[in-house]
């Protein structure tokens, strides 16, 4: 069987169904539903690297660092990073582990705590906008201001919150031992949450920063590093929508790279926060050399790979088959798109870390 090669990305969000089950114990569960997929692609003769996210978990560890901060020392932002990649790297190779037993598939699954070099002078440290943490009143906000170095900002009457830079990521740094255990037939866990962010300081070392890196944007990064000749982003929808909550929308099986641009560009069809950094991760991806990027659902991977859902967004002059996937949309529009029926629709941006 020839050897295939993948990064699939999945959300933070998707651990936590709501807010009656985000218990550690639920997240392993959900964490378990998506490894299935997962493995039966694996099963199917691909080699594959996973990368996540981790919002709501690392908001997790915030708090309770809030909470104990009269006792205990407070958690740097980039521990928790940390921190989060351990406790979901965790769950997802634990369950992996279970699910190739149970698939008779002789691969382990190991996760790797993973550092992603930045520029110190990404202009976005200069404005920062990713909140985290939690709501402050205004003289705890302006004292943290004064004494920490935070930059806080009003939320629109509900208080104070912290927020820090979004810096793109220039390098992993972990890159060779990944590439590494993939090629020994590891199943791996990296770029957790878009990695642990760091900077070069004026000694040359690395140092970490408070600092949230987008994690697709992340896992499109590596995805080039591995020479993935696939980039899959699950996510909440089933497929990417057109006119994303306009009468007019609908959604797409197919498109090319320079459609993603242009779509893009338009400004009309992508939440930011939401469905438009996907689409910038997968433009980033085909434009260093990609051949094909999909996004659907965690439930429906095996169905996307298999051409009979999800979004395929190719290179402009692919091959008519790239790494064994089926470019040819099944019930579509001439252009690619579905007009409105039961697709899944992309969910306004809830606020927290994609």
């Amino acid at each position: 069987m020839t050897r295939k090669s993948a990064v699939v990305a999945i959300g933070g969000n998707s651990l936590v169904k709501d807010k009656q089950h985000q218990t550690v114990r639920d997240q392993y569960i959900a964490a378990g539903e998506t490894c299935w997929h997962i493995a039966s692609m694996i099963r199917d003769g691909w080699d594959v690297a996973i990368a996540h996210g981790n919002g709501p978990q690392v908001g997790f560890i915030l708090r309770r660092s809030e909470l104990a901060a009269g006792e205990l020392h407070e958690v740097p932002l980039d521990v928790c990073g940390a921190d989060s990649q351990g406790a979901i790297g965790y769950a997802l190779a634990q369950n992996l582990e279970n699910d190739f037993e149970k698939l008779g598939i002789p691969r382990h699954a190991v996760a790797v705590v993973t550092q992603v070099e930045v520029a110190a002078d990404d202009p976005a440290f200069a404005t920062p906008t990713k909140p985290i943490g939690s709501f402050m009143d205004e003289t705890t906000a302006l004292r943290r201001r004064d004494e920490d170095g935070w930059s806080v900002v009003e939320d629109a009457g509900r208080g104070w919150r912290r927020v820090v830079a979004s810096p793109l990521p220039l390098r992993i740094v972990e890159e060779e031992a990944v590439r590494a255990l993939i090629e020994s037939r590891f199943v791996v866990i990296t770029v957790g949450g878009g990695g642990i962010p760091v900077v070069r300081d004026e000694g040359g070392n690395l140092v970490g920063v408070a600092a949230v890196i987008d994690k697709d944007l992340a896992s499109s990064l590596l995805a080039t590093a591995i020479g993935a000749e696939l980039l899959m982003i699950t996510t909440a929808v089933e497929r990417v929508a057109l006119d994303f909550g306009r009468p007019g929308e609908r959604g797409v099986d197919r498109m090319t790279l320079s459609e993603a641009k242009r779509y893009l560009a338009e400004g009309v069809h992508f939440a930011e926060g939401s469905m438009a950094p996907k689409i910038r991760a997968v433009v980033g991806f085909l434009e260093r050399g990609g051949t094909t990027a999909i996004i659907t659902d965690p439930e429906n991977v095996e169905r996307a790979l298999a051409g009979e859902t999800g979004t395929t967004i190719v290179a402009d002059s692919p091959a008519p088959e790239v790494c064994g996937l089926p470019l040819t949309a099944s019930a579509a529009e001439p252009d690619g798109t579905r007009a409105p029926r039961s697709y899944a629709r992309d969910k306004v941006s809830t606020g927290r870390h994609p």
